[in-house]
């Protein structure tokens, strides 16, 4: 494998970008410290490359084995504006490492006293004390020490002593990716330790398991009998859904091609699907804003798969079932979720949140692009609602009705106007007139600032 981290300590522009442009490459994996492309950018200052992984999706507060985030490592050596790009794109000034230091810690006892004004501006406690009981302030020298005490006090903080309080049980650090999940492809299924049953499909069977030490959920296709040609299809059709290079997608991480046992393997997510976090009882309160961020994060993954070439797409419908949520509550869109050429060709088991095209064309006469607006757009109300559309009717029924009868979802009051419009206009019943997923998502942008 290409070396993204030497390139990244480097600042070899021209290889990072090349890297980046192939859909298999995951940004967001680390190095045997568990360092990120993100943090040795931080750590080296390259500043452009740091705001070209930024841009592309790069998890901001991930840790490396350390617990480091790249905000540590930019601070500590004093490289003011990648702190300034960190702190723009909300990274989180006041997290610790196994140490127990904070950033602060860092630009404080280095003496880079211009970053360590830019993190109490933003908030950095001087009072966080770390495992040995030094605050900040405790490791600044001179006039450095009464600079951040004088703007601790301009900024309202209190300045009695935060002792430190070891979490790290808690499991609330987002740890940079294992780079080898990206490396296998065909993966045997005696590698594959299943323990769990998820759910029985119509299209497979899934479970929980393990493989290489990684919690991971293996679908096991249901077909009625495997054939060298669907064999030999499922290897070529595979490929498409090993997306890594894009934060919003779960890509599949290898395959079981065992006739007669076909499989994907992908990472687990403990969360489950956004169909789960909003009717599911999970205990995560979706307002308005947090929903907001979640139909960005679908309208962001939709727009980087409708940007693929043809020949590289799958079969995918998209609903609130195909979206996984990640630790960080983060929404990606399932590629295990698609269909190959073979599955279930006809069959529709989620007509509620399909357009009224993909239930009464065919397929070959359907603009893609549209219906899958039409389709946010019905997960754009459920966001809105926390309701089920048509929860009360059959899938056939449903289907029926919306094909042939013009059911539709309504907006209930209370709904933001911005967003009932913005519904409105993505269920416009002219294939035609619908936006792009590139037009929403400045929308969307906008709207949850």
């Amino acid at each position: 494998m290409e070396d993204i981290f030497q390139w990244c300590r480097e600042g070899n522009a021209m290889q990072v970008r090349v890297w980046l442009d192939d859909t298999e490459h995951d940004m967001n994996q680390g190095d045997d410290h568990g360092f990120s492309p993100l943090h040795w950018c931080c750590k080296e200052g390259h500043l452009k490359l740091a705001e070209l992984l930024v841009t592309r999706g790069a998890r901001i507060n991930a840790t490396n084995r350390g617990d480091d985030t790249p905000l540590h490592l930019a601070s500590a050596h004093g490289h003011k504006e990648i702190v300034q790009l960190l702190l723009r794109n909300r990274a989180d000034v006041n997290v610790t490492n196994e140490h127990g230091n904070t950033a602060l810690h860092y630009a404080c006892f280095w003496g880079h006293q211009a970053v360590a004004e830019e993190l109490v501006a933003a908030g950095a406690l001087v009072s966080i004390a770390n495992k040995d009981g030094d605050t900040p302030l405790d490791k600044a020298r001179g006039l450095l020490a009464k600079r951040l005490h004088d703007l601790a006090v301009e900024n309202g903080q209190d300045l009695k002593k935060i002792q430190f309080k070891d979490q790290s049980w808690l499991g609330l650090k987002t740890r940079s990716r294992d780079a080898t999940l990206s490396r296998h492809k065909g993966i045997n299924m005696t590698d594959l330790s299943l323990r769990i049953h998820l759910a029985s499909t119509p299209s497979g069977e899934t479970w929980r398991g393990y493989w290489q030490n990684n919690d991971i959920v293996a679908k096991i296709l249901n077909i009625r009998e495997c054939t060298a040609r669907i064999s030999r299809d499922f290897n070529e059709e595979f490929p498409k859904l090993r997306i890594f290079s894009h934060p919003n997608v779960l890509p599949v991480l290898g395959c079981v091609n065992q006739p007669p046992q076909l499989a994907t393997v992908s990472q687990y997510m403990a969360r489950g699907s956004l169909h789960r976090l909003l009717h599911g009882g999970t205990g995560v309160v979706v307002d308005t804003a947090r929903a907001l961020i979640l139909a960005l994060d679908v309208a962001r993954a939709m727009a980087f798969l409708h940007g693929l070439e043809r020949q590289n797409r799958c079969r995918f419908h998209l609903n609130s079932k195909h979206i996984m949520i990640d630790e960080d509550l983060t929404a990606r869109v399932n590629m295990a979720d698609s269909k190959f050429s073979f599955q279930e060709v006809g069959r529709i088991y989620e007509p509620a949140w399909m357009s009224p095209e993909a239930l009464n064309k065919r397929p070959a006469d359907i603009n893609l692009e549209a219906s899958d607006m039409w389709s946010f757009a019905v997960l754009l109300w459920e966001l809105a609602t926390r309701e089920v559309p048509f929860a009360d009717l059959s899938p056939m029924e449903c289907g029926m009705k919306i094909a042939l009868e013009d059911l539709r979802v309504s907006i209930p009051p209370g709904i933001s106007p911005h967003l009932a419009k913005l519904i409105r206009i993505c269920m416009n019943e002219d294939p035609g007139k619908r936006p792009s997923f590139d037009m929403v998502v400045p929308i969307l942008d906008k709207m949850k600032r």
